[in-house]
């Protein structure tokens, strides 16, 4: 299992780097769509919708709002991110009373709100920071904040780990792992700016604070969407969103903190004006 999983990311990681920092404009918001389309794919699966007639439809008319989103005028991003945001802390409150929750999941129809709410405000999120004339620093500082924590908590809880995060929800993630994740987070995004900015230009205590508590959300939220879905795949019954990827489960398995991160790290660059404070 090891060896395949290794091998998925290994054909993986070359062509995700391709699309997050290579590809045209164009090019990158039709490989994103299409992985949220995927993606979106198994979100209807895990509401419990089984009818490919009515699967193909939902695929169709989200795809009709990926492209109506391409065109959304500038003004009305940061309307889209704040929604995005403010769901995702409504959902912190369902994770967090899971399973006293499970009411308030309601039913196929809520399921399929929480997926659009999931997936839309994240791919508006990152064709902001793509048309962002810094789009190379800000994705790098995205994905290696998501990245560093994932991994950063991974070993800190694993070797320290004893108050579990969301017991109930995620019985492997602990607060000393968040604590963890979030320190190599701020340490990697910070070298990852010192590498990324502009030669001879240096930052004021103000922009590296700002980027601080910029991150340190970030980080927040990933473990966020990595919690939500992890809850809707235990509504459903399942350890993974489907078997696409050999040794990783799912599509959504692998974006599922980007998800969440996304959005609040494009509206908190937004309203900031980061690094330009």
């Amino acid at each position: 299992m090891l060896k395949v999983r290794v091998l998925t990311a290994v054909v993986l990681l070359p062509v995700a780097l391709l699309v997050l920092f290579v590809f045209p404009e164009d090019a990158f918001a039709f490989s994103v769509g299409l992985v949220v389309l995927i993606g979106a794919w198994e979100w209807i699966r895990l509401s419990g919708v089984v009818n490919r007639l009515v699967t193909l439809n939902l695929l169709l008319i989200l795809a009709g709002t990926l492209i109506w989103s391409y065109f959304l005028p500038l003004t009305h991003v940061p309307v889209l991110l704040s929604i995005g945001c403010i769901f995702w802390i409504g959902a912190s409150a369902l994770v967090i009373i899971y399973p006293k929750s499970q009411k308030q999941l309601g039913g196929r129809c809520m399921k399929l709100g929480f997926g659009l709410l999931v997936l839309m405000p994240a791919y508006v999120a990152l064709l902001y920071l793509r048309r962002h004339e810094a789009h190379v620093l800000f994705t790098a500082v995205l994905v290696t904040t998501i990245w560093a924590a994932d991994v950063g908590a991974y070993f800190v809880g694993k070797q320290f780990g004893i108050t579990k995060l969301a017991p109930h929800v995620s019985p492997g993630k602990s607060w000393v792992g968040l604590f963890g994740g979030m320190v190599v987070a701020l340490i990697l995004g910070m070298i990852c700016v010192l590498i990324g900015r502009p030669v001879g230009h240096f930052f004021s205590p103000i922009v590296w604070s700002t980027l601080a508590a910029i991150i340190a959300i970030t980080v927040l939220f990933s473990v966020l969407g990595d919690l939500f879905e992890s809850l809707i795949k235990r509504e459903q019954g399942v350890k993974d969103s489907s078997s696409l990827l050999p040794g990783h489960g799912g599509v959504l398995d692998r974006i599922d903190s980007l998800t969440a991160a996304a959005p609040i790290f494009a509206l908190s660059m937004y309203l900031t004006g980061w690094p330009s404070l």
